[in-house]
C-alpha cells in the first residue's frame, strides 16, 4: 500500500476501461496509464468492485443525456479501499473501505476522487454486496420516499429483476406495501418467495393483469421504460396515486435525439400534474440538486447521499435487504458483462459486478 504522504509527482499505473466512441460492447478498450498521487482534497481509491448498469448501456450508444464526450471511462459507482490521501484530508481514511457515486470513471483499477464524496462502508459488508446498493439502493430508497409508500398500499414495480428493481421490491415490502412487479418468467419463483406478485413483462396485456390484481388502481408505479409505458403506468394509478419515471429504456434504440425524448416526457408529466386530479407524476434523477462541485448545494447533496446510503447499508446489515448479484466478471471481460446486462431475455437477476 502506498504511503499516505506519497509525493504528488509520484505516479501509479492503472488499468481503465475506455469507451472510445459509439461502439458495440466488444469495442470497449482496456488502457493502461499513469495516475498521479492525490492532490489537495483528493483520495486515491483502489477499486475492489464496480458495476454495470443501464447508464453504461445508454452511454455506449451515446444516448445518456449529459454524458461526457468520447473517449471516457464509464462506471457509475464503485467500492474500494483508500490507499493515499492528499493535503487537507484526514489520514485516518487510509485503509478504509468506501463507496462512491461517480457517474463515470468507475471502471478502473484505481481512481482519484474528491474525499468529501466518499461514504464509509460499514464493517461486515463485502465490496460486492456494497456495490449492489450504491446507485441502485439510493435510487430505490429515494424514490420510495418521494412516493410516500407506506404500509397497506399497493405498488407496481416495472423490471423487478434489474438492479434497481430488486431493491425496490425489497424496500417496498419492508415498508409494508403490497408489491406487484413485472419480470421474466424465470424470476417469478424467486419474486414469489419474497412476497411479490409477478407478471410476465412479455404479457401482451400487462395492464389488464394489473387491473385484475388491483381493480381500484395502484398507489404508486415505478417506471424505467418511458415512452408509451409511462402513459399506461399513469392510467393504472388510483385517484391519489404517484407515478415515478426514472429512465427511458425504451428509447435506447430510438432515432429521436435523447434530449427531445426527455423533454417530451417532462412535458407529459407536467401536463398530468396540471390536471385537476390528486394524482402526481415526476421524473427521478439521483443527481438532482447536486449543484456545482464547490457549491453549498453540492454540500447538501453530499449530506443527503451519505445519510441515505448509510441507511441502506444498515438495512443490508440487519438482513432487511439481500444483495442480489446476477454475475461477477473480471474487468478484462467487460464486454461479456455488458452483453449480459443488455440481454433481451432479461436473464440477469440483480446487479452485474466488475472486479479488477
Amino acid at each position: 500500500m502506498p504511503d499516505k504522504n506519497t509525493p504528488a509527482n509520484v505516479l501509479r499505473t492503472v488499468t481503465e476501461v475506455v469507451l472510445p466512441s459509439k461502439v458495440e460492447p466488444s469495442g470497449l478498450r482496456l488502457v493502461r496509464r499513469e495516475l498521479a498521487a492525490p492532490a489537495s482534497g483528493q483520495a486515491l481509491v483502489r477499486v475492489e468492485s464496480t458495476g454495470v448498469s443501464s447508464a453504461e448501456s445508454a452511454m455506449r450508444r451515446d444516448r445518456y443525456y449529459g454524458q461526457p464526450r468520447f473517449p471516457f471511462v464509464p462506471g457509475y459507482d464503485l467500492v474500494g479501499v483508500v490507499e493515499a490521501v492528499g493535503a487537507g484530508v484526514d489520514s485516518a481514511l487510509v485503509g478504509k473501505r468506501v463507496a462512491a457515486l461517480t457517474k463515470t470513471g468507475g471502471w478502473a483499477t484505481a481512481v482519484l476522487l474528491t474525499a468529501a464524496d466518499l461514504v464509509p462502508v460499514p464493517d461486515g459488508i463485502g465490496a460486492d454486496e456494497a456495490e449492489t446498493l450504491i446507485v441502485n439502493g439510493l435510487t430505490a430508497h429515494q424514490m420510495l420516499r418521494r412516493a410516500k409508500v407506506r404500509a397497506g398500499q399497493t405498488v407496481l414495480v416495472l423490471g423487478a429483476s434489474g438492479g434497481v428493481g430488486t431493491i425496490l421490491v425489497q424496500l417496498a415490502l419492508h415498508a409494508g406495501a403490497r408489491v406487484i412487479a413485472t419480470a421474466g418468467p424465470r424470476h417469478h419463483e424467486a419474486l414469489r418467495a419474497l412476497g411479490v406478485e409477478p407478471i410476465d413483462y412479455r404479457d401482451p396485456e400487462p395492464a389488464s393483469r394489473v387491473r385484475a390484481l388491483a381493480p381500484g388502481g395502484v398507489d404508486a408505479v415505478f417506471d424505467h421504460i418511458g415512452g408509451a409505458s409511462v402513459e399506461q403506468s399513469y392510467r393504472l394509478l388510483n385517484r391519489t396515486g404517484t407515478l415515478i419515471s426514472y429512465s427511458l429504456a425504451s428509447k435506447l434504440e430510438d432515432s429521436t435525439p435523447m434530449l427531445v425524448s426527455f423533454l417530451l416526457l417532462m412535458a407529459k408529466l407536467a401536463f398530468w400534474n396540471y390536471l385537476p386530479t390528486r394524482r402526481h407524476a415526476s421524473f427521478f434523477n439521483v443527481w438532482a440538486g447536486a449543484g456545482k462541485p464547490d457549491s453549498a448545494k453540492r454540500e447538501r447533496f453530499r449530506a443527503v447521499l451519505r445519510t441515505d446510503l448509510s441507511q441502506v447499508f444498515e438495512l443490508l446489515r440487519e438482513g432487511v435487504l439481500t444483495a442480489k448479484i446476477a454475475a461477477r466478471y473480471p474487468m478484462t471481460e467487460v464486454a461479456a458483462a455488458l452483453e449480459l446486462a443488455e440481454s433481451s431475455g432479461r436473464t440477469a437477476l440483480g446487479k452485474i459486478i466488475l472486479v479488477p
